[in-house]
């Protein structure tokens, strides 16, 4: 999006990189990592690994797999998942897909429905195409050395 007279920022609480989510789900027992690819991704391509500090990542899907149509549930399943942690809507959400795209528009999404503190992971867990036309090697949470794990 371009800046102009009209920008009235990005709709949620901002772009945050893939270690500064780590380092705020280290800092923070309350923040929460929301995976919103879809079920397919989380089985064959893996999954942010939050094991080593006491946590999981919430799996919610933004699209389903396979037509790619929004999943009007999402407000609600995301809702279900986060108070079955006991986390309220004030909590500091980070939403993840494969390269930042979905999870923006689920953090809109969530900021809109009333959860004050939606970020969205830039480059995501795959991160963007590198010269050699493979994900997962130049930005994002695997490319960053962060911990995953893959069934």
């Amino acid at each position: 999006m371009v800046a102009g007279a009209f920008d009235e920022g990005p709709g949620y609480s901002g772009d945050v990189g893939a270690p500064e989510t780590w380092d705020a789900l280290v800092a923070d027992a309350s923040t929460v990592l929301v995976d919103v690819r879809t079920v397919a991704e989380w089985n064959f391509v893996g999954l942010p690994d939050l094991g080593s500090i006491g946590k999981r990542v919430l799996l919610v899907e933004w699209q389903r797999f396979p037509d790619m149509a929004v999943n009007a549930a999402f407000i609600d399943e995301l809702a279900e998942a986060l108070a079955d942690l006991g986390v309220g809507a004030d909590a500091s959400l980070y939403f993840i897909c494969r390269s930042g795209a979905r999870s923006r528009s689920a953090a809109t999404a969530a900021t809109a429905s009333g959860f004050a503190r939606a970020f969205n992971v830039t480059g995501g867990f795959e991160g963007a195409l590198g010269p050699d036309r493979h994900r997962g090697c130049v930005d994002g949470w695997k490319a960053s050395g962060l911990p995953w794990i893959q069934s």
